[in-house]
C-alpha cells in the first residue's frame, strides 16, 4: 500500500485538513501542538483499525460531534472512517463495517520518541512493545494474546468476589494454561529469530565490537499441565491479593548488552542503536513473514537522534513509504 494523499474533518484540533503524500518520503513541519502526531495518529486508525494513544471520542474536534478520515491510495482505494460520537465507520470498496476487516489492515511501523526509552522503560512498557511487534507478525499470536487477557479480566474479577471456591475457577484456568503456553512458545520463537540478526544489524549502525542480546524472561513453559498446576497452587494466594500471580502477562524481555544488562552498561548513544536495530528487524521480519513493505510513520524522533543516527535511520528505511513528523525544517 501506497498512501496518495489523506483528508481529516475535526479530528482532535483540525477542523479541516489535507495532506498530499510523497511514495517514498513526506515531512511534516511544525511548532509543537500544531498538531503532527493527529495525522499519524489518522492514519494508524484508518490501517490499523485503533488509535495508538487515545479512545475516538476524545478524538473529536472540541464542539464537534463527529470526526472523519479520508485516505486515497496510489492503487486508487479509497478508505473512509467516520466516527459520530458512538459509532465508527469504515468504507473500503463501498462496503460499510463498524470494524477494520483483518484483511484491510496494513503493517505499520510506528515509531515515537518514548521507544528510544524502551531499555530503560519498565517491563510492562516492554512486554506491551513486543505483545504488538508480535501480532503484527502472526495472527494465531495476536488471537492467543486477545483470549489470554480477555480470560485473566474475568478470571481476576472472579478473584475480588467473596466465598469464591477452587472450582469456581477452573475453567478459567484451563483457557489460561491453553493460551499462556502458546504465547510463551510464540514468543521464544521471535526472540529467537531476532537474536539472529540484532548483533549484526546494531554493528551496522554503531560499527564496533558490542554484542546484543534480546533476554526472554518468563517463569512459565510450554507445558500446559505444569501451568494448570501452577495456577491451582496460588489459589489462596491469587484470592488473598485479588489477581493472578502467576502466567506470561508477568514475562519481561530484557537487551543484553555485552553479557551484561544495557540498561546500566549501555550508554544513551548504545541505546539508540539498539532500539534503532530493533526496529530495522521488525521492518524486514514483516516483510518475510506476511510478503508486505510496512509504511513507517516516525513521529518527531529526529530530535532526539545524532546526524549519524538520522542518516542511518533513512538509508535503512528508504525503501518503504516513510512519513516523518519534526520541528526542523531538515532532517539530514
Amino acid at each position: 500500500m501506497i498512501i496518495k494523499s489523506i483528508d481529516l474533518t475535526n479530528f482532535r484540533n483540525h477542523a479541516s485538513y489535507h495532506l498530499d503524500c510523497n511514495p517514498d518520503t513526506t515531512l511534516i513541519i511544525g511548532e509543537n501542538g500544531c498538531g503532527k502526531t493527529s495525522v499519524l495518529e489518522a492514519i494508524y486508525i484508518a490501517i490499523c483499525g485503533k488509535s495508538f494513544r487515545a479512545s475516538d471520542q476524545e478524538i473529536i474536534k472540541y464542539g464537534s460531534d463527529y470526526y472523519r478520515i479520508n485516505i486515497k491510495t496510489k492503487s486508487g482505494e479509497i478508505i473512509n472512517v467516520v466516527y459520530d460520537g458512538k459509532n465508527k465507520t469504515y468504507t473500503i470498496l463501498g462496503k460499510k463495517t463498524h470494524r477494520l476487516p483483518k484483511k484491510q489492515k496494513y503493517p505499520t511501523i510506528l515509531f515515537q520518541p518514548s521507544d528510544l526509552n524502551l531499555i530503560s522503560g519498565s517491563p510492562s512498557r516492554r512486554r506491551d512493545y513486543f505483545n504488538h511487534f508480535f501480532s503484527n507478525l502472526s495472527e494465531e499470536y495476536n488471537l492467543a494474546l486477545s483470549k489470554y487477557e480477555k480470560t485473566l479480566r474475568q478470571r481476576n474479577e472472579l478473584l475480588k468476589t467473596n466465598n469464591l471456591n477452587q472450582g469456581s475457577l477452573f475453567s478459567w484456568n484451563i483457557l489460561l494454561a491453553k493460551y499462556g503456553t502458546l504465547l510463551h512458545r510464540l514468543r521464544q520463537e521471535f526472540t529467537d529469530i531476532i537474536n539472529l540478526s540484532l548483533t549484526p544489524t546494531y554493528l551496522s549502525i554503531a560499527s564496533n565490537n558490542d554484542r546484543i542480546t534480546l533476554l526472554y524472561q518468563t517463569t512459565t513453559d510450554e507445558n500446559e499441565n505444569h501451568y494448570l498446576n501452577t495456577l491451582e497452587s496460588n489459589f489462596n494466594k491469587d484470592c488473598l491479593i485479588g489477581h493472578t500471580s502467576f502466567g506470561v502477562h508477568k514475562d519481561n524481555f530484557e537487551f543484553e548488552f555485552n553479557h551484561s544488562l544495557a540498561d546500566g552498561s549501555a550508554s544513551r548513544g548504545e541505546s539508540r542503536s539498539i532500539i534503532l536495530a530493533l526496529k530495522f528487524i521488525e521492518a524486514n521480519m514483516i516483510i518475510e513473514k506476511l510478503g508486505q513493505k510496512p509504511i513507517i510513520l516516525l513521529d518527531d524522533v529526529f530530535s532526539e537522534l545524532d546526524q549519524n543516527h538520522r542518516k542511518c535511520l533513512i538509508e535503512n528505511f528508504k525503501n518503504h513509504q516513510v512519513i516523518i513528523t519534526s520541528v526542523e525544517d531538515s532532517i539530514h
